[in-house]
This record gives C-alpha cells, structure tokens and sequence, in this order.
C-alpha cells in the first residue's frame, strides 16, 4: 500500500529534526517530500534539497496548473505546498513518503488520503519553551518571531484532528515515541 507519514506542529516544534531522525533510522522504507515555498533560502539551504524554492509568480501558476496536492499561505506573502511529482517519484521508488508540513496542510493531506496517511502533530511542551527555541534559532527578526508565535496559538487548536499528538519535551523520547507510532503504521497492511 502507498503510505503518507505527516508530520506538523508549529513552527520551532521540532518536527524537521524528528523527521530527518526518522529518515535516518527507516531509511529504505521512507523518503522526504520536499515541500516548495515562496519564502527566501536561509543560510545553507539548497533549492531541491530542504525545499523547491519558488518565485511567487510561478507558485501561482502551479496552483492553476493543478500541481499542488494542498498549499497554504502559512505567512503573509510566503506559500507553502506540496508538489504531486514529489508524492509521484517517492510512491515509484516503492517508499512510504514523510512530510513536515504547516498544519492546515498536514490536515489537508490526512482529508485526501485517510487510511493510507498517518497525521502526527508534534506539540511544544508550552509556548513558552516554543518562544526560546525560536528565538535561539535567530532565522527571523522581530516581528516575524512575534507572527510564528501568534500563530502557534491558533495551530495549537487542530492537534485533536491528528491521529496522534507527541509532546517534544525530550528529544530522546519523542524520537522513540515518533519511531514506534511510525513504525506500527508501516507494519499495516
């Protein structure tokens, strides 16, 4: 069975280190769907690698040419989506696909494919806790810092319609935790 294995939380939660975790581990039954964005490369990120990075124009126009299975302005001005040929090249290479997507794209993804998508929400142990660890990461300025927190209020409202909700308080255990929800789910028949 083709499987999708979907990873969101608010941003800062961990959910791409949870994620490359377990690429590391599972890696010949999973591979990453990299998700295509308008926002700008941070330091050391590679186009094709960590995300598809688009001009706005030509987002725009993958919308209109039905390239998207969902996408999102996660931010104002900045899009996110998950591209059909990344879904498409990880099914034929006989893989489940992991994404680490926004939440309202997570939730989008479980509605299209239900049984065959695993939704996990990765929660912050608090807001607080989220506050430092995006702050310690130093990618956005003030104002963007204060707009990923506000809206960690509101994306903290969906985790009930996730199939399961991990609470990242110690890496360690999450990365158990995340492995045998993951692990099980690929066992299914």
């Amino acid at each position: 069975m083709k499987k999708l294995i979907i990873f969101s939380a608010p941003s800062g939660s961990g959910k791409t280190t949870v994620v490359k975790h377990l690429l590391g581990v599972l890696n010949p039954q999973l591979d990453f769907s990299i998700s295509a964005t308008t926002r700008n490369p941070r330091p050391g990120e590679l186009d094709g690698r960590e995300y598809h990075f688009l001009k706005e124009a030509d987002f725009r126009q993958q919308i209109i040419d039905n390239k998207f299975l969902e996408y999102e302005e996660v931010y104002s001005g900045i899009l996110y989506g998950t591209l059909w040929s990344e879904v498409t090249r990880i099914w034929e290479a006989k893989k489940s696909v992991i994404f680490d997507v926004d939440v309202k794209g997570g939730l989008k993804l479980k509605h299209k494919f239900g049984d065959k998508a695993l939704a996990i929400f990765l929660r912050p142990p608090s807001i607080e806790i989220l506050m430092e660890r995006l702050a310690k990461r130093s990618t956005e300025v003030e104002h963007q810092l204060q707009e990923r927190i506000d809206k960690a209020h509101s994306e903290l409202d969906y985790e009930s319609q996730y199939d399961a909700v991990v609470i990242n308080d110690s890496l360690e255990n999450t990365f158990a935790e995340c492995l045998t929800l993951v692990s099980d789910f690929l066992k299914k028949t």
